[in-house]
């Protein structure tokens, strides 16, 4: 039987129409949380990855449509997502991805730093006061290996990445003495993905098909190599588990923290 341990709470997970966003959401529904998902993808995929939630085991999803460019459309969804059901659990995981040198990356980097930083920091302020009042409340940033490393070509990337790290942190100082140990506290932690098989760096696998006469696995192995010493991808499902974790009222005192999830990569 599944522990249904949220059952009760409700949770946004943003980026959640697809990739570690969906496996995160599904996750939580099936312990029991109702689920408010967000994200990009036609009207079919939306029905998709709600009926996946559903599916799942969550007693209820909503989709909510706001564009995380716009802090005015995050607000209105969190004030939309309060009429539904108080937020327990916030999973900021729409994320976006541009590769060029520095010099190639004007055009990019406002859309990067906002869907990767600045939406995340307008959900955080505009949730994270109700779950102090409520004395729970666990904040999960999909943060990356380039929150703790730095690779070429990837600036706007790796300086948001950076930046979600270091605004975890002052979030995670600011309510870490919310709540009790009961009740469950506040908790704000990062999880640093290295390499995750999701739609984000498909573009990437096939160039190196690419170079590889269009073997795929060879792609994998050649991306790989270069950083993840265990040459091993990380499935989606994998870093729910991890979320899942973070969310039990045992994992109050892990607070501020960035997981790696790199098979090896930072230990280098």
């Amino acid at each position: 039987m599944t522990d249904t341990f949220l059952a009760g709470r409700t949770a946004l997970i943003t980026g959640s129409t697809s990739g570690i966003g969906l496996a995160i959401a599904e996750a939580l529904g099936r312990h029991g949380a109702k689920v408010g998902i967000n994200g990009l993808g036609t009207p079919e995929q939306i029905d998709a990855a709600i009926q996946q939630c559903k599916d799942a085991g969550a007693p209820d999803v909503r989709y909510f449509d706001a564009n995380l460019v716009d802090p005015k459309a995050i607000d209105a969804m969190l004030a939309e997502a309060a009429q539904w059901s108080p937020i327990d659990v916030l999973v900021n995981s729409a994320g976006i991805q541009r590769t060029a040198p520095i010099e190639g990356q004007r055009d990019n980097w406002d859309a990067v730093i906002a869907i990767n930083l600045s939406a995340a920091f307008h959900c955080m302020s505009g949730l994270l006061p109700d779950m102090r009042e409520r004395g729970f409340g666990r904040v999960i940033n999909i943060a990356s290996v380039h929150g703790l490393v730095a690779s070429v070509e990837k600036a706007p990337y790796v300086a948001s990445k950076f930046g979600i790290v270091g605004l975890s942190k002052v979030a995670a100082l600011e309510y870490a003495s919310a709540g009790n140990r009961d009740s469950g506290g506040v908790t704000v932690n990062c999880i640093c993905p290295g390499w995750v098989e999701t739609p984000l760096i498909e573009s990437q696998i096939q160039a190196r098909a690419d170079q590889h006469g269009g073997d795929r696995d060879a792609g994998i192995a050649d991306l790989l190599s270069e950083k993840q010493p265990s040459r091993r991808m990380t499935l989606p499902e994998e870093i729910a588990e991890l979320a899942l974790w973070l969310c039990r009222r045992e994992a109050h005192n892990l607070n501020g923290a960035a997981i790696p999830v790199d098979g090896g990569w930072t230990s280098q």
